[in-house]
């Protein structure tokens, strides 16, 4: 094994050689992307994603990325196709078939077969003479001048070039259907990315204490509330209202700073006009309001009535961060 081989070097290469193919794809889109794309914005039915070797695995995720953006679609092997997988082809489903030749038996086979059903057929490939191209009633050209492997072989390029224009024909209907976040979050109810989409301050909030004193509360009242209700801060409440908070930060200043503390009260050492946030807002915009002023901890109203803290580390617990 050669290990003076330049890594980095073979690396970059890669990465500008494909780069190179997907800029060039923007040349080649013509009407028919522009009309595959309406005809499965119309169509009743859903995408059907076909193809075989490395061009299948583009396909599945081209799949993922349709279905979580809003269009129905499912992926049919080429080569099950003509085995019995066929009968997912339903009438008003639009066929797509990724093939970097369009020449390969599979898909010659498969091809007529669509085409007798009815089903309207685009092509991903990088051949427009192919038989696929020929016979498809879109062409999306996914040509590359060449493969990022030195030998010219291995399916690099081609196969990025596919997923680009899965990608481009998946985010032009998901614009045409108006898709928005909340759309989004519907089909991405799991993990972080549904989290940021539908997680609210309000469910954060919910799961903690509500520490609180009122402005007379010695400063003793005051370390163990904060220390009971382990937030590390309190709310100073008066008349039902915020008028302060004391961070455990603050309690360590007004030790550093005083011999005597007995006769000191919540309000002698409470920072005024703290910020909030409102419980029904998204748990990202609390996020978003910490960083921006550099602290751990919020607190949270409702109907401008005090309900309660989030920490900073509520939010590492449920992965927005």
């Amino acid at each position: 094994m050669n290990y003076n081989k330049d890594i980095l070097k073979t690396a970059k290469e890669t990465i500008l050689i494909e780069s190179k193919a997907i800029h060039n794809l923007a040349s080649l889109l013509d009407k028919d992307f522009e009309n595959a794309v309406k005809t499965i914005f119309k169509s009743k039915g859903r995408v059907i994603v076909t193809g075989i070797g490395k061009s299948a695995n583009i396909g599945t995720k081209i799949v993922a990325t349709f279905n979580s953006t809003g269009t129905p679609a499912i992926f049919m092997h080429a080569a099950d196709a003509i085995h019995g997988d066929l009968g997912n082809i339903q009438k008003d489903d639009v066929v797509i078939c990724i093939s970097k030749s369009g020449n390969t038996p599979e898909i010659e086979v498969l091809v007529p077969l669509i085409k007798n059903y009815g089903n309207k057929i685009a092509a991903i490939t990088g051949n427009t003479k192919s038989f696929l191209a020929k016979n498809a009633d879109f062409v999306l050209n996914s040509y590359v001048e060449k493969e990022a492997c030195p030998n010219n072989l291995a399916p690099t390029s081609s196969t990025t070039a596919q997923l680009v224009i899965g990608d481009a024909l998946a985010v032009c209907l998901l614009e045409l259907k108006d898709f928005s976040s909340k759309d989004f979050a519907k089909y991405h109810p799991g993990g972080t990315l549904g989290k940021k989409l539908y997680l609210r301050v309000s469910d954060l909030v919910a799961k903690n204490e509500i520490p609180q004193v009122d402005p007379n509360s010695p400063v003793k009242k005051v370390i163990i509330e904060i220390s009971k209700k382990r937030l590390g801060t309190t709310a100073v409440i008066e008349n039902d209202k915020i008028i302060g908070i004391i961070t455990d930060g603050d309690i360590r200043r007004m030790l550093e700073n005083n011999t005597s503390i007995d006769q000191l009260k919540a309000r002698d050492i409470m920072g005024t006009n703290p910020i909030t946030v409102k419980s029904k807002e998204m748990a990202v915009k609390a996020l978003e309001i910490m960083q921006n002023n550099n602290i751990t901890q919020i607190l949270v109203t409702e109907n401008n009535k005090y309900v309660g803290v989030v920490h900073f580390h509520d939010l590492l617990k449920e992965g927005i961060i």
